[in-house]
């Protein structure tokens, strides 16, 4: 782990070598597939600095230290799990000039940001501004997350299928159009809320609850002084991740996420509470209409607002009996669908990161593995509202050494010889199986030996895709 001591950094441990699916260390090194290498940029070992303390960080960081190009790696500030195959380093993502300093005085290679909230704030406009070099989009390009209703503009302009929707910054004419919709409607903050700032409301007393909320009490702060009303899409949701080089594409597996805290898609939304991959709704045709009336579009409206994309696009799409309808867009890499995919992903991550920045996307391939992937994630009780943390984990190494599973770390700290909870979402449990059925109950089977007080998560997660694929 590095610490700040006054000015300085110290280095005070360096975690053993890479840790490989199912908690067993590699004994040899890895070898990348050649689909990805075919865009052999990588001609020198890198420093890598990933940016968060999530789960989707630990995945990052975990699939970054397989490279062979990966001499050394910083999380910042990184939790349990990342702590294990790179060194953490106490800087606050929102901290953005001392992330700058550690880059510069520890010659990083290559920043990787996780979070939205960095993004959203220029950090990668901050960090080219000082010739270092970070995958992610820059601060206008970023408003395609940041700002809902600059991203429905954009869409309306493009001809990209949405929902149908008005914006607002008043209450009482947000209030007063309520009126004559048909219920339900969906209402969303205009700004970041940790994934929770979209509310379906079911009648018109929880809309105005909603609305009261977000624009008059401050729920969500300034991210909720300007929503969105639009109308409820009927299908079934499917999360697709492309690397976008401004021009080009190249499009990951797709996965689908469980948002709703509660079995049978009951509660409220949180970040994400499970996911699968392959998506049991996707398909050759729909992925053709995803390019012709959703990517393309996307990138040349983007060109023409004179908006550099180049990172990770995250297109939240509904399914509909019309074809696919953009729910949202997000500039980062998905939690959890990230510690889904990466265990699926057979290539090397490192190179297409360096593509993407370089405007190379295009040269690149990705090889998959074949098999299903179940994630299921274990939360603190309470959440997506109040919760307590500081609650002892244990069976993690019981769980961590079941064939083909892989524990990714969220809110946890160390405490002594001790792991404890130390967020909303704890932990996430991904599996891979020859079948979806198989991935799952490989999942659930390590869930079943992690224990923590209050210890929250879904039982039904993919359990609808069994056998539900569409052709």
């Amino acid at each position: 782990m590095i610490r700040r001591s006054g000015r300085e950094w110290q280095d005070v441990g360096t975690p053993a070598g890479p840790k490989l699916f199912g908690g067993r260390r590699s004994a040899r090194p890895y070898q990348p597939l050649d689909s990805a290498s075919r865009y052999s940029y990588l001609r020198f070992v890198v420093k890598i600095l990933v940016i968060g303390s999530g789960g989707r960080e630990h995945a990052l960081t975990w699939k970054l230290r397989q490279s062979p190009q990966a001499e050394r790696i910083f999380c910042a500030p990184g939790n349990v799990g990342t702590g294990e195959v790179a060194e953490n380093v106490t800087i606050p993502v929102s901290d953005l000039k001392a992330l700058v300093s550690f880059a510069k005085e520890n010659r990083v290679d290559l920043t990787v940001v996780g979070p939205d909230d960095p993004l959203a704030a220029g950090i990668i406009d901050l960090f080219t501004s000082e010739k270092l070099r970070a995958f992610g989009p820059n601060k206008s390009a970023a408003r395609i997350e940041s700002s809902k209703i600059f991203a429905k503009e954009l869409m309306r302009t493009q001809k990209i299928p949405t929902a149908e929707a008005r914006t607002f910054s008043n209450s009482s004419e947000a209030l007063h159009y309520c009126e004559r919709l048909e219920f339900p409607i969906v209402i969303k903050a205009d700004g970041l809320a940790l994934g929770k700032g979209v509310v379906i409301a079911a009648d018109a007393a929880m809309a105005r609850s909603t609305i009261d909320g977000m624009m008059n009490q401050g729920r969500f702060g300034d991210a909720g002084r300007r929503i969105v009303i639009e109308e409820f899409l009927h299908g079934t949701e499917c999360s697709l991740h492309v690397l976008v080089d401004r021009r080009n594409y190249v499009l990951l597996e797709s996965a689908r996420d469980h948002k709703r805290a509660l079995d049978a898609d009951q509660g409220p939304n949180t970040g994400g509470m499970g996911a699968f991959s392959p998506a049991s709704n996707w398909n050759s045709k729909l992925q053709s209409r995803f390019d012709s009336e959703i990517m393309r579009p996307l990138l040349r409206g983007l060109i023409q607002e004179d908006v550099t994309f180049q990172g990770l696009l995250y297109p939240g799409l509904m399914i509909t009996s019309d074809g696919p309808r953009v729910l949202e867009f997000n500039c980062r890499f998905g939690d959890p669908e990230t510690q889904t995919l990466l265990p699926r992903m057979k290539s090397d991550l490192l190179p297409l990161l360096e593509a993407t920045i370089d405007g190379k996307i295009e040269r690149c391939a990705i090889e998959w593995d074949t098999r299903a992937a179940v994630t299921v994630v274990l939360a603190s009780g309470g959440y997506p509202g109040k919760y307590e943390s500081g609650k002892s984990i244990s069976g993690l190494d019981q769980a961590g050494k079941l064939e083909d599973v892989q524990i990714f770390h969220a809110g946890t700290k160390r405490d002594g010889s001790e792991v404890k909870t130390a967020g909303g979402r704890v932990l996430a449990v991904t599996a891979l199986g020859s079948t979806l059925e198989a991935a799952r109950a490989r999942a659930y089977e390590a869930v079943s030996r992690i224990h923590f007080e209050n210890c929250h998560y879904r039982r039904d997660i993919a359990l609808n895709a069994i056998g539900a694929n569409v052709t």
